[in-house]
């Protein structure tokens, strides 16, 4: 499918130029979904004035897992890819991990008992926009207040990036991974 908006291409504004050298790696082009957002310059600047990557309350692990897995239940394969090849390493996602972020079970996946608790707050969010208070009494045994509030924005956060991803039709990036090396094609996606 054909994107439904064409990404902006250079040269770009100087307030979007500055914004992407900001957050891209040094030789690694802009993204599509960057160079899409910035076709509107308030949206695109206020979006990225608003993004969770910096160093927050919880770990690079813990914010990776809950962007994945939010991605992954929206089927933004555009930016469960990008995130899953930008930061999976960093974060020490095994591939049993990143395969369990596309599992629909939380229990049948790789990850240990605790790490599980934020798929499954990931999985009701997404179901129903709330949290049970069973599950939130398990989340509060392990993570603050901050980190709680941090969780549930970052969640919903990438929840709007799926929603722009998909109604955009962003094209995948090359590099990205895909859900099909994770998956089998008997293997439902969540």
């Amino acid at each position: 499918m054909d994107a439904r908006i064409a990404a902006l291409e250079p040269p770009f504004s100087p307030a979007v130029a500055e914004a992407l050298q900001r957050i891209m790696p040094p030789g690694v082009p802009p993204l599509a979904l960057f160079r899409t957002l910035a076709v509107n310059e308030r949206v695109f600047l206020r979006f990225m004035a608003g993004a969770l990557l910096d160093r927050g309350a919880i770990t690079l692990r813990e914010r990776e897992i809950v962007i994945d897995r939010t991605c992954a239940r929206c089927g933004s394969e555009y930016e469960w890819g990008v995130h899953v090849s930008f930061f999976a390493e960093r974060a020490r996602l095994t591939e049993a991990e990143v395969a369990g972020t596309l599992t629909p079970d939380p229990d049948a996946t790789a990850f240990a008992p605790r790490e599980r608790l934020l798929l499954r707050l990931v999985d009701a969010l997404h179901e129903r926009a709330q949290v049970s208070d069973e599950l939130w009494q398990a989340l509060r045994a392990e993570w603050s207040e901050a980190q709680l509030i941090e969780l549930v924005a970052l969640a919903g956060l990438y929840q709007m990036v799926s929603f722009v991803t998909n109604a955009l039709r962003i094209p995948l990036e090359s590099y990205a991974a895909r859900f099909s090396r994770y998956t089998s094609p008997a293997d439902p996606v969540v």
